[in-house]
């Protein structure tokens, strides 16, 4: 046993940790300070009168009473910085919380709805990425999500609209994901636009078994043919579902705080990262939208750590499953599982 990990102080074991961060939405990165900077940037008024007050109405009901806020809040985004700008800030923080990789949602409907270029959208957050890349070492991917409130129809022109630029962000853009509203919206309603990009060779990943039901794991592992699932806690509500994840290694990137402020789970100790991780699962610990959930990945992982007892070894565990579960090449995974086997105690 390595005595000198063993009797570390938990938060900085948690934090020296090198991990991936595999579940983050960058506009669900934007602290209220940032969001009032580039209200005032852009000329625009926001409806709350202070940081304070919009930091305030962080109280969710549910994942539609999140989003309206979210969306709201992603209206101060109009030119490339404000774009750079809220991605630097994430970076740096994940830095700050042992993140060697990052793998970012990021949502182009959302903006150009507004009428915001696709350029736009990508320049900014890719420059970002590149500079941390140089001069960090944090390798990062970018998933463009689509909206799954809005039609098949819509995510198709959407992709349409972006392969363009493909080229350009060949080293950013690798992946899709499938994200906002879950209730009433089944994966399978993308099947076409999911088989056309599993044609052009992207990594699929898509949210489920968060708010629907565990056959909406099932239909994004059948329909979509997706690599990842992101949430999947209720999964377990299939017992059947459970063991076909264990089996095919199918990744959970599970999000407790998030789940905990949107009333998935009531309490983090029910929270089921940990029966599903000691069955064998895939699970991986991500922020998904710490700005509006009250903490990062490495308070993620502090607060699983406290409120479900996991071992030193089981985070150690958790990180290298989400290294392995990153669309990073072979090579490079192994290079970073190699400097967190040196953590085992």
């Amino acid at each position: 046993m390595n005595s000198a990990l063993s009797s570390q102080p938990l938060a900085d074991f948690i934090r020296q940790l090198p991990k991936a961060e595999l579940h983050v939405h960058i506009e669900g990165t934007l602290e209220p300070e940032l969001i009032f900077a580039l209200a005032q940037r852009n000329g625009i008024t926001l409806p709350y009168a202070s940081i304070d007050a919009l930091r305030a109405a962080y109280q969710f009901q549910d994942l539609q009473s999140f989003l309206d806020l979210y969306y709201a809040g992603a209206s101060v985004l109009i030119a490339e910085e404000d774009f750079y700008d809220m991605t630097m800030a994430y970076m740096q923080r994940a830095l700050q919380d042992g993140v060697v990789h990052a793998e970012i949602m990021f949502d182009p409907q959302t903006h150009t709805q507004r009428g915001i270029a696709l350029e736009t959208v990508f320049a900014g957050i890719a420059r970002a990425l590149r500079e941390m890349r140089s001069t960090a070492g944090i390798s990062s991917r970018l998933i463009l999500s689509f909206l799954r409130h809005l039609t098949e129809e819509e995510a198709d022109a959407t992709l349409t609209a972006a392969l363009p630029l493909r080229e350009a962000y060949a080293d950013l853009w690798t992946a899709v994901g499938l994200d906002s509203a879950e209730r009433g919206n089944p994966p399978e309603r993308f099947a076409r636009v999911y088989a056309r990009c599993k044609a052009l060779g992207f990594h699929l990943t898509a949210h489920a078994g968060e708010e629907g039901p565990a056959a909406y794991v099932r239909a994004a592992l059948d329909a979509l043919q997706v690599e990842r699932i992101d949430h999947g806690v209720r999964s377990e509500e299939d017992p059947a579902l459970v063991q076909r994840l264990i089996r095919e290694r199918v990744p959970l990137t599970v999000c407790p705080l998030s789940n905990l402020k949107l009333c998935v789970f009531n309490d983090m100790q029910q929270h089921n990262l940990a029966r599903l991780l000691r069955q064998g699962a895939m699970v991986t610990i991500n922020s998904d939208d710490p700005a509006y959930f009250g903490g990062y990945i490495g308070d993620n992982y502090l607060a699983c750590a406290e409120s479900l007892e996991l071992t030193r070894n089981e985070l150690v565990k958790l990180a290298g499953n989400s290294l392995i579960a990153s669309f990073l090449p072979q090579s490079e995974k192994d290079r970073h599982l190699k400097q967190l086997s040196e953590f085992t105690v």
